[in-house]
């Protein structure tokens, strides 16, 4: 008795955020079938700017080259190609600047970059309000289960977890006593905010509002880059709490309510002008075009904790459901999107390999072998990166000397860049892909 047909794989995405955006239109455009569930009622993304290294930028063109043109429609153009720090305690002066390649690192707001990718998303392939709950495997179908809060369900062939620091699906992957379960608190802060432009010129000058800066002292940096096609200046500061290494701390208090795992608290501006109080002039300035009442931002990772694994069975997790980071080297997204190319390319091979050898179960095993695989590939580079994002801001906020030392500075934190942007995306998938033939032969 000859095997049977298979239904074609299908694939359940969680999570509309940058990575399970990237990886719809990755298997959209290797005709694999998908659905992506989102909690929230339509497309989203909180928080201002974002930026994409060069090998995000590689990545986005190797899932599909509509995902790196609309994302190039949006993204701001650089005023200078270099990433430039400044001593903002100090003297004011230009420490080290590291070029980023022609038009390289682009970024904007990251509610501009996600409508642009969601777009391209057919409608009838995405489901609002689904939040997950449980994953079950019933003993009539080899498919996985989807239990939604809402009490529907789906079923699906893979489950791949792209909701963020906060994932439901790790919780589900993971043994509920797993300190990886829950995010840990870095002990440092953020306030962030969009300013006009033309208040930021005002301000601190046109040079200083129109190209990207990173002005770095003890126990805390400030961020600036225009996006919004130049309209608005996004401003990032960070700070450590006092007794996170750095010399003298954030000045604001060791107040944050780490218990609770609140990623926002009520904050203002006087706690930020306290923090950077007899920092230069340009950082004061910068500091002033913060609105009066706003909210601080805790910055969570995952490097205490990591997660033993991304994949059980024919469930895994990707992007900072995985594997989640701070800002400092602004590679966040970035392995999202590397993450997504990866699970794209695999699941394209599964599909092809089931419609010529058919087989549910067959189908089963081979999805499974794929996620393995998928994790192989990602995990070592994807923990280095969080590791070094957590080293890189020791360097920012002067914790040792270091990170005062020019030559220094600039020597290791080229090399923890160059490390992340010089990866070839390319090499992945076939790495991926060999792995795979040799265990599903």
């Amino acid at each position: 008795m000859g095997a049977s047909t298979p239904e074609p794989l299908h694939v359940a995405i969680i999570g509309a955020g940058i990575t399970g955006v990237n990886l719809a239109l990755g298997l959209l455009a290797r005709g694999v079938s998908f659905t992506l569930y989102e909690r929230a009622p339509c497309f989203g993304e909180i928080g201002a700017g974002i930026g994409f290294s060069p090998n995000a930028e590689r990545a986005m063109g190797a899932l599909s080259p509509d995902v790196l043109a609309a994302f190039k429609r949006v993204a701001n153009p650089n005023g200078e190609d270099y990433f430039q720090w400044v001593d903002g305690y100090g003297s004011g002066k230009l420490f080290f600047k590291l070029h980023v390649g022609k038009d390289g690192f682009q970024g904007g707001r990251r509610s501009d970059i996600l409508d642009a990718w969601a777009k391209l998303v057919p409608p009838d392939t995405v489901q609002f309000g689904k939040e997950i709950d449980t994953i079950t495997q019933p003993p009539s179908t080899h498919k996985l289960r989807l239990h939604f809060k809402d009490g529907s369900t789906a079923d699906a062939d893979a489950v791949i977890g792209c909701d963020g620091i906060r994932s439901r699906v790790r919780h589900l992957l993971l043994p509920p006593s797993s300190p990886a379960i829950q995010p840990g608190y870095t002990r440092k802060f953020c306030f962030r905010a969009l300013a006009p432009l033309s208040a930021a010129i005002a301000a601190i000058g046109e040079h200083a509002s129109t190209t990207r800066f990173m002005y770095i002292g003890p126990g805390a940096h400030v961020i600036t880059y225009p996006v919004a096609n130049n309209t608005l200046l996004n401003i990032l500061a960070v700070l450590s709490e006092p007794d996170s290494g750095s010399e003298s701390g954030s000045g604001s208090g060791s107040d944050w309510p780490h218990a609770s795992h609140t990623h926002t608290a009520p904050g203002h501006k006087r706690q930020a002008a306290a923090a950077f109080r007899g920092w230069h002039e340009t950082v004061r300035g910068i500091v002033d075009l913060f609105p009066d009442e706003m909210e601080k931002w805790a910055i969570f990772d995952m490097a205490a904790h990591p997660a033993p694994a991304y994949t059980k069975g024919r469930v895994c997790v990707a992007g900072d459901a995985a594997h989640a980071t701070g800002p400092h080297l602004g590679a966040g997204g970035g392995m999202g999107i590397e993450d997504a190319l990866a699970l794209a390319a695999l699941m394209e091979e599964v599909k092809k390999r089931v419609e010529q050898k058919g087989g549910e179960e067959k189908k089963g095993e081979l999805v499974e072998r794929a996620l393995e695989v998928y994790e192989e590939v990602r995990y070592t580079r994807t923990q280095e990166v969080v590791k070094a994002t957590r080293e890189a801001c020791d360097l920012f906020h002067w914790r040792d000397e270091r990170g005062r030392d020019p030559e220094r500075f600039g020597r290791e934190i080229t090399e923890k860049f160059h490390r992340i942007w010089n990866y070839d995306v390319d090499e992945m998938v076939e790495e991926a892909l060999e792995l795979l033939d040799q265990r599903a032969a």
